[in-house]
């Protein structure tokens, strides 16, 4: 539906600077990403359930995340919260390699056939708890975390991040929650509070 994307993109440019996200919004088909009963409104700016009680963003949200990240195609990515696979398409577009853990398996599946469809082929998925990460492939040069993380990014994450890495994450704080942009320099961590979005919890496999 190649109308359907240069419309999206039409509607997010100005919102969102960056050529490259931009571009990879347009390229990647975000139809496959979608149940089949909402493939109209696949294009939309707009989150629409994907099952399992979790969203696929929208796409405004995802690309100013991309964005943020400010990835040149050399890194390797950490996804947290694979949802519907969208999101690691697109970081797919923009970095070397994109490593993305989900908690249900159900998701992780449907993801990986989604991604195959959109020959995402740099995209390693994992099952587990995302507020863990994944330690055996850091560390990264960027984290996207796509859901929301109670008053703080799990430490986990953030050890995970390389030397001059950016991590973006929602974080919720007393019912509102913004997007938080975190920024490694000579050992140091910076953190801006941006926009204010609304996504899932992010949910620890830990019983």
């Amino acid at each position: 539906m190649p109308g359907g994307a240069d419309a999206l993109v039409q509607e997010l440019r100005g919102r969102v600077a960056d050529e490259r996200v931009l571009a990879a919004v347009r390229a990647v088909p975000r139809d496959r990403f979608v149940p089949e009963e909402l493939f109209h409104e696949a294009w939309d700016n707009a989150p629409l359930p994907i099952g399992c009680g979790q969203t696929i963003s929208q796409p405004l949200v995802v690309a100013r995340m991309c964005e943020l990240l400010e990835l040149d195609g050399s890194e390797r990515v950490l996804d947290v919260g694979t949802g519907s696979g969208y999101h690691a398409a697109l970081l797919a577009r923009l970095a070397a390699e994109v490593f993305s853990i989900e908690l249900h398996a159900e998701l992780s599946d449907r993801a990986a056939r989604s991604l195959a469809a959109a020959r995402a082929s740099n995209v390693t998925l994992a099952v587990g708890d995302g507020s863990r990460g994944l330690p055996e492939h850091a560390p990264y040069d960027a984290i996207n975390v796509a859901a929301a993380a109670d008053r703080r990014v799990p430490g986990a994450l953030i050890e995970q991040l390389a030397p001059g890495g950016r991590l973006v994450a929602p974080v919720e704080e007393r019912g509102d929650q913004y997007l938080a942009l975190l920024r490694e320099r000579g050992g140091e961590l910076h953190t801006l509070r941006l926009e204010r979005v609304r996504f899932v919890p992010l949910v620890s496999g830990r019983r």
